[in-house]
């Protein structure tokens, strides 16, 4: 059974006998979040040809029930952290498939993530940034009339903030990050990653 088919199964009972097969074959769990990692990159690839709204949910729902079956594998395997990151949707908006899909790409990547869900204000933006000591704070948005909130986010962190921004989201392009104060803009998960690993 291949990964993508696991990923698309709207009964998410195949991601389940895929996590149960690599692991009985001995794969272990980081390369089998590698396999996750590559499905999600197809399926992403093919968004909007391919793959619609309805295929990214059902794979953001297997992904990360195959995240839930080996993250308690990888913990030992994982020997450090790159950095910590804060996530969320901005306040306003409630979508979440492509910040769960960055929670788990990152999370593979050995990054330690607070996802904080939806509707995120900018003072519990900020009160995590503050508790975790974290790295980075990343920001979606997938909506233009919740996008400005971004901007207001940035500004209540104020201008001696530690802590590096990365905005991403279908509302968001490279020139809004560039206008808002943003370090960096992720244009895709995978996009994402990268730029968080040049940002720590």
């Amino acid at each position: 059974m291949g990964i993508v088919d696991a990923l698309l199964d709207v009964k998410k009972k195949k991601i389940d006998l895929f996590c149960a097969e690599r692991l009985n074959n001995g794969t272990s769990a980081y390369d089998i979040i590698d396999e996750l990692t590559g499905g999600l990159r197809e399926i992403g690839k093919g968004y909007k040809e391919i793959y619609f709204d309805a295929e990214l949910m059902v794979a953001g729902w297997n992904a990360k029930k195959a995240l839930d079956i080996l993250k308690p594998l990888l913990q030992g395997e994982v020997q450090h952290k790159i950095g910590k990151v804060v996530l969320g949707t901005v306040k306003g908006d409630v979508h979440d498939i492509g910040k769960d899909i960055v929670n788990i790409m990152l999370s593979s990547e050995g990054f330690e993530v607070i996802d904080l869900g939806t509707d995120v204000s900018k003072e519990d933006f900020a009160d995590a940034v503050r508790e975790a000591e974290a790295d980075i704070l990343a920001m979606s948005a997938l909506l233009t009339t919740t996008r400005d909130y971004m901007a207001e986010v940035i500004t209540y962190l104020g201008k001696d903030r530690a802590v590096k921004v990365m905005v991403g989201g279908g509302a968001v392009t490279s020139e809004y990050a560039a206008e808002i104060g943003a370090d960096c803009y992720g244009k895709d998960a995978i996009d994402a990653v990268s730029k968080a690993k040049e940002l720590v």
